[in-house]
């Protein structure tokens, strides 16, 4: 695997036409994956390139426009095999109208649909691949590999780039790893002002000498909240606690039920709150003493660890997936074993006992390494770059 270079590293040849790049994703709702082509589809066009995304839409397609992107909108959320080979010959027919140099999938679905139309046009096909896929049979494991057959690869942290390369046998030469980027302008402490903090805190009614724990994440059993839950009623001093759970259910009321019930079970009442979607996660980071990433399974990146880094909080994160590559052990956070609440209890000490001096201390460190290593426009020049290269190896003689 190589790291790519920056795009000012890169010396580009190709004929006086304007590039153009289409992504492909299956909608524009929230997320990581969305956030992504956004912030991207923004780069292309600042690089005065022509940036399109196909989607079926959602509540970000007005920020793919803002952008100065065109949106088209495509069935690409569909998985019906039918539609998937329909969306072959559309796909073809827009590469054609658009006079399309790279096709960019960001999702298993379309991205087979787009091999087939990159491979019968003859333009550059690649991927950014976001997950942690399940592949516990081979037919998983071969829908998966789509993922993995770009002309490029971009595997969004060095964990995800070893398993494209062992598990699906990419060439690591082919493979670009490019974690996701924060925009440090929006999550910088002194960026957000007391009064944002201050409603955030009256909203949740949190008192003001409260020593609070948060955990932001959707509401679903690989998140951990019923680790963090365990680990609380375990912890011996209590004193002016508050664990809030950040994030809503999403339709899964059956888990947030069970977390409820177990709260109620361990006495919990007055400590743990659910808070559902925060709108200000730069405010919410600036409330908590202390940040957990308690997912049981393995997280691809894991945004919110570089988030709450960002904003110069001590983490805690499970020992496993990228969050070993992104939370060093005693010097920005805290790594325990996936699912072991003993553990979580002892690093819950270690980061609430914290003096001012060692958090201060820390927060730089956090602060320091997110700017160097994980900013919003380090990941979109390194994705220009890749794009680079590929118009570079169409335009060789």
């Amino acid at each position: 695997m190589k790291a790519p270079s920056t795009k000012s590293d890169t010396q580009t040849s190709r004929s006086d036409k304007v590039p153009v790049v289409l992504q492909i994703l299956p909608s524009l709702e929230t997320g990581g994956v969305e956030r992504g082509a956004v912030e991207v589809a923004r780069a292309i066009t600042e690089a005065g390139w022509q940036a399109i995304v196909a989607s079926s839409g959602g509540q970000m397609v007005h920020e793919v426009q803002r952008a100065g992107a065109l949106h088209i909108d495509f069935p690409a959320d569909s998985k019906n095999p039918l539609q998937m080979w329909r969306n072959v010959n559309r796909l073809t027919a827009l590469i054609k109208e658009h006079k399309v140099d790279i096709l960019h999938a960001r999702s298993r679905a379309p991205a087979w649909s787009a091999l087939s139309a990159a491979r019968k046009t003859g333009i550059s096909f690649m991927t950014t691949f976001h997950g942690n896929y399940g592949a516990a049979s081979p037919l998983k494991r071969l829908y998966n590999s789509v993922m993995a057959r770009g002309d490029r690869v971009i595997a969004i942290s060095q964990f995800i780039g070893n398993q494209v390369c062992e598990r699906y046998g990419a060439d690591p030469e082919r493979v670009r790893v490019i974690p996701r980027g924060v925009d440090i302008a929006t999550f910088d402490p002194a960026a957000v002002s007391a009064q944002r903090v201050i409603q955030l805190a009256e909203q949740w009614r949190v008192p003001d000498d409260a020593r609070v724990v948060m955990l932001p994440g959707r509401l679903t059993r690989w998140k951990g909240q019923l680790v963090l839950i365990e680990a609380l009623a375990r912890l011996p001093d209590r004193t002016g606690l508050r664990c809030i759970l950040v994030g809503s259910d999403q339709g899964r009321s059956g888990y947030r039920e069970e977390l409820e019930k177990e709260v109620v079970r361990r006495g919990l009442e007055s400590t743990v709150q659910f808070a559902g979607d925060c709108r200000d996660m730069p405010a919410a980071f600036m409330l908590a003493d202390v940040v957990v990433s308690a997912s049981t399974d393995a997280e691809a990146f894991g945004r919110v660890i570089i988030e709450a880094q960002a904003m110069g909080r001590p983490v805690i994160a499970t020992s496993h997936g990228a969050a070993r590559e992104t939370v060093f052990e005693g010097e920005t956070g805290w790594l325990v074993p996936p699912g072991d609440a003993s553990a979580l209890v002892g690093a819950l000490e270690q980061a609430l006992g914290l003096d001012r001096y060692a958090r201060e201390s820390l927060a730089a460190r956090a602060i320091a390494q997110v700017r160097r290593d994980y900013t919003r426009e380090l990941m979109c020049d390194r994705t220009l770059s890749v794009y680079e290269e590929l118009l570079a190896e169409k335009a060789a003689p």
